[in-house]
């Protein structure tokens, strides 16, 4: 290997080995732990595996099958999580809804059960004719889904008219890089002239870099996550508009109960009283001082407590479900901090 390659080969592997270690420290180790970070560190997870193989792989191409099965399977994963990434962030979605669970619960049992059936060392020729094209196509279809979920952030990026805000421009970023990182593996796959397969691994260090270099130098990092929050950041609603906006939300969780969709999102409760989810999450935190979690869970733990208080026939855990938590300890935990006491000692001033 002469020296240009053995450049090339470190700094592709460093980049892998990078990858792993951020997405260890957004999952564990920062100040505020928002969903998206989780889907950030998974994100990087699953791109480290991706580009990991590469990288091996064209450096030494007698490597065992299963790197690039154990590889394929990583880049199952990267379009998921860059969608739901994306998807929690600009919703203001701090619990992961049961549907999300459930399609990566699918996606797993899927690639898992087709690596056991059909292992890329006895059948090559499937992988590299069938399963690589599901596979890639998976990725391109949510590669779509993230685009549309930010393209008011693209467009305002792409536009000289608006200035985007720290958040707006790293998510966009982040969806760019991710984007070209597909596009060179593609062309790659699709044969097209001057595309290699380490040109990949070599626009993931790059985007990595760059996130590192964010993290370092600047001060304040938690902006980064909060679209919504820092785009309103201290402007309030008139008191006028205020109390009809509260009366109307005010009804509207009532009447239709909507808390109790333990899937409810910021969007969703933003149609229903006919305004922008960015209104809306303008007036939860800067007239109300509640995030969204906060003032949906408030619906839910009164609802929980005239419950526990008219019959003992419900165990507390389903009585956390009926009401729209979608796990026991959430439930528990909210409970705590709207009233002060837990749900069982709760219970018992009524028994």
């Amino acid at each position: 290997m002469d020296t240009g390659k053995e450049l090339l080969f470190f700094f592709s592997a460093l980049g892998v080995f990078n990858g792993i270690i951020l997405g260890v420290y957004f999952f564990f180790f920062t100040r505020k732990k928002y969903l998206t970070n989780y889907f950030l560190g998974a994100l990087l997870f699953a791109l480290s595996i991706r580009i990991g193989k590469s990288v091996f792989v064209y450096f030494d191409s007698d490597l065992p099958k299963m790197y690039l099965q154990f590889g394929l399977t990583g880049c199952f994963f990267i379009g998921p999580c860059l969608y739901y990434f994306l998807k929690s962030a600009t919703e203001e979605i701090n619990i992961m809804p049961k549907s999300w669970k459930f399609t990566l619960l699918f996606w797993a049992i899927l690639i898992i059960t087709i690596g056991v059936l059909f292992p890329y060392e006895y059948y090559p020729k499937l992988w590299r004719g069938y399963f690589i094209k599901i596979i890639y196509f998976q990725w391109f279809v949510y590669l779509v889904f993230s685009g549309f979920a930010i393209k008011d952030i693209l467009a305002k990026i792409m536009s000289r008219k608006q200035k985007a805000t720290p958040a707006e421009t790293w998510f966009g970023m982040l969806f760019i890089g991710n984007f070209l990182l597909f596009l060179f593996y593609f062309l790659s796959i699709m044969g097209a002239p001057g595309a290699t397969y380490i040109s990949g691994a070599v626009v993931f260090s790059f985007i990595l870099y760059l996130i590192i270099s964010i993290l370092l130098y600047r001060k304040k990092t938690d902006d980064l996550f909060l679209l919504n929050n820092h785009k309103y950041s201290g402007k309030k609603i008139d008191s006028a508009e205020a109390t009809i906006l509260s009366e109307k939300l005010e009804n509207v969780m009532i009447e239709k109960e909507l808390y109790k969709n333990s899937n409810l999102t910021l969007q969703d409760l933003a149609q229903e009283v006919n305004i922008s989810s960015h209104q809306l999450s303008q007036f939860l935190n800067n007239n109300l001082g509640k995030n969204f979690t906060s003032f949906i869970n408030e619906f839910r733990i009164n609802e929980a407590c005239k419950i526990i208080k008219s019959t003992d026939k419900f165990t507390l855990e389903s009585i956390g479900y009926d009401v729209g938590f979608n796990s026991k300890s959430t439930f528990f935990a909210a409970f705590k901090k709207h009233t002060g006491k837990t749900p069982l000692n709760y219970q018992l001033q009524f028994s």
